[in-house]
């Protein structure tokens, strides 16, 4: 299958799909963490490029509703990125999956299909992820553990705090590619 993982830096989810023998992509505006094929740049162009699956991450930084209190500060910005949610979600590609964060997605544009958590995949820790789907069944959780640390949540200040917050966790990754790959 070719499958493109969209907004995707880290290679998390493209090498778990690799892993299993499919053609897949990460794009994103970044280098990849990870070597293994890459698109550096805007995904929008790449869209309708004949995959069978994509899984998106699109940026949380305007959606999310962790940072509600600023949404009055930067409406265009938000529109923006809820265009730019609308625009993966419509892509011309059989399978999509788009995650993010609990967000203003779900009363923009529609509902969540389903939302996971770490725990429920193996990693003892708390983050509530929705998923948007689209002819791609709900994930089923994989390895309930014990622990709901907030790491995420409580990741300190730094420079890239952003980005260590926003890589996929291994076990999620590893579900999508045996239940929809």
């Amino acid at each position: 299958m070719k499958i493109l993982v969209a907004c995707e830096f880290s290679g998390v989810v493209r090498d778990a799909m690799r892993r299993r023998g499919h053609e897949a992509v990460s794009c994103d505006l970044l280098p990849t963490d990870s070597p293994g094929p890459h698109i550096e740049g805007d995904v929008l162009p790449h869209l309708g490029d004949g995959w069978d699956m994509m899984i998106c991450h699109p940026p949380c930084t305007h959606l999310a509703v962790s940072g509600a209190r600023w949404w009055a500060e930067k409406q265009q910005e938000q529109a923006e990125a809820l265009d730019f949610v609308r625009a993966l979600l419509d892509a011309p590609i059989p399978k999509i999956a788009l995650e993010n964060p609990v967000s203003c997605i779900s009363t923009r544009i529609r509902p969540a299909t389903q939302y996971i958590q770490p725990w429920q995949f193996g990693h003892g820790e708390v983050k509530k992820t929705g998923l948007w789907l689209k002819n791609l069944p709900p994930l089923v959780p994989t390895d309930v553990v014990d622990g709901r640390e907030a790491r995420v949540h409580r990741e300190p200040p730094s420079p890239d705090r952003w980005k260590k917050r926003s890589v996929t966790f291994l076990g999620i990754a590893e579900a999508m590619a045996d239940q929809w790959a």
